[in-house]
């Protein structure tokens, strides 16, 4: 319990994630899908010498399988709902609406 809310956390740099599981996140997000879950600006991706721009959304999956630091953080399950990326005041107000 975390706040008075329960909590399951997942470190997926130990534990990451199989490309189904990768796959049935980004299917739930909808539109904009992988761009949503992809860390597009993040160092890793630039010491690839990539931009996501360039890349397919399959390469996007497949980079994101290789390296965890290019999926989104935090994700966040609230019911039906899934909240990628945002902040710890965006994901209070999602908990309180």
């Amino acid at each position: 319990m975390q706040n008075g809310y329960e909590v399951e956390e997942r470190d997926y740099f130990k534990e990451p994630f199989t490309e189904g599981e990768l796959r049935d996140l980004v299917a739930e997000v909808g539109e904009p899908g992988v761009s949503a879950m992809f860390a597009s600006r993040s160092p890793s991706l630039k010491k690839m010498g990539l931009t996501a721009a360039e890349l397919s959304d399959d390469r996007k999956v497949s980079l994101m399988l290789e390296e965890p630091r290019l999926v989104r953080r935090p994700i966040v399950r609230l019911g039906d709902r899934l909240i990628i990326g945002a902040s710890l005041k965006a994901i209070t107000e999602a908990i309180d609406a």
